[in-house]
C-alpha cells in the first residue's frame, strides 16, 4: 500500500508542474494561483496540524514567527551577497520539497497508527500535491529560471514525498518535534506567499486577474483540505 501511496505522490507532483510549465506565457496567472495554494496550506493545513500536534498554541506561534524570520533573513542576505533571483528560487523549491518529505514522513507515521489513518493521511497529502508541483516550478520561473532548471526542482519535489515516506521505515519522528517542524514551514510559506509570490504576480500586470487567482488558490485549497478530512 505504502507503495502505491509514494507513486500516486510522485505522479501527482509531476502533473502539477507539467500543468504550469506548459501554462508558463501565463506565469502572472500561475504565480498569484500560487501565492493562494501556498498560502492556503500554510493557514488551513500546516498551522492547524502543528496545533493538534502540539499541547502549546503559544509555542506554535513562537514557532511561526520563527520561520517567518528566518525565511526573511535569508532572503535577504541573498540578495545583499548579490546572489540574485536564481538563488532565491533555488531556497523557495528547496522549501516546498522539504515541505513535501515532511508530507511523506506524515504519511508513513500514519500508517504506523492504522491503515485506516493511513489512508486519510495519504489523501489528504494527494490533494494538494498537485498545487506542490504548479507552486515549485511557478517559483523558479519567477526567480529567472529556465525550464530545465524548473523541471529538475519538479522531479526532486515529486521525490521528495517517496523519500520521507521511506524514511519512516527506519527512523521515527516525535509527535511534538513534527508539530515544531509543521509549525516552522507555516512561517516560510506565510513569507514565500505574502511577500514573495503575491506582489511578483501583481508586477506591471492588471491587478483584477490576479488577485481573482489568488483568492482561488487559497479557496481551492480549503475545499481540498476539507475535502480530505471528512
Amino acid at each position: 500500500m505504502l507503495v502505491l501511496v509514494a507513486v500516486a505522490a510522485f505522479v501527482s507532483t509531476i502533473l502539477g508542474g507539467l500543468f504550469a510549465l506548459r501554462l508558463a506565457d501565463k506565469l502572472h496567472l500561475i504565480l498569484g494561483f500560487s501565492a493562494g495554494a501556498v498560502i492556503g496550506v500554510a493557514f488551513f493545513d500546516l498551522l492547524p496540524e502543528a496545533l493538534e500536534l502540539s499541547s502549546n498554541a503559544t509555542s506554535v506561534a513562537t514557532v511561526i514567527a520563527l520561520g517567518f524570520l528566518l525565511y526573511l533573513a535569508l532572503d535577504r542576505l541573498l540578495l545583499l551577497h548579490g546572489h540574485g533571483e536564481h538563488e532565491r528560487g533555488s531556497v523557495g523549491a528547496g522549501s516546498l520539497s522539504l515541505h513535501s518529505l515532511l508530507d511523506g514522513v506524515g504519511i508513513g507515521l500514519a500508517f504506523k497508527v492504522s491503515p485506516e489513518v493511513g489512508l486519510v493521511v495519504a489523501l489528504a497529502v494527494l490533494t494538494h500535491d498537485f498545487s506542490d508541483g504548479i507552486n515549485t516550478v511557478s517559483y523558479i520561473l519567477k526567480s529567472g529560471g529556465g525550464r530545465t532548471k524548473a523541471f529538475r526542482w519538479l522531479i526532486i519535489d515529486a521525490l521528495a514525498p517517496v523519500v520521507g515516506i521511506l524514511l519512516t521505515l527506519f527512523v521515527t519522528v516525535s509527535e511534538s518535534s513534527l508539530g515544531s517542524l509543521l509549525a516552522l514551514f507555516t512561517g516560510f510559506f506565510l513569507y514565500i506567499g505574502a511577500s514573495d509570490l503575491i506582489p511578483e504576480s501583481h508586477h506591471a500586470h492588471p491587478t483584477f486577474w490576479t488577485t481573482a487567482m489568488t483568492i482561488l488558490g487559497a479557496a481551492v485549497l480549503f475545499g481540498i483540505i476539507r475535502l480530505a478530512h471528512l
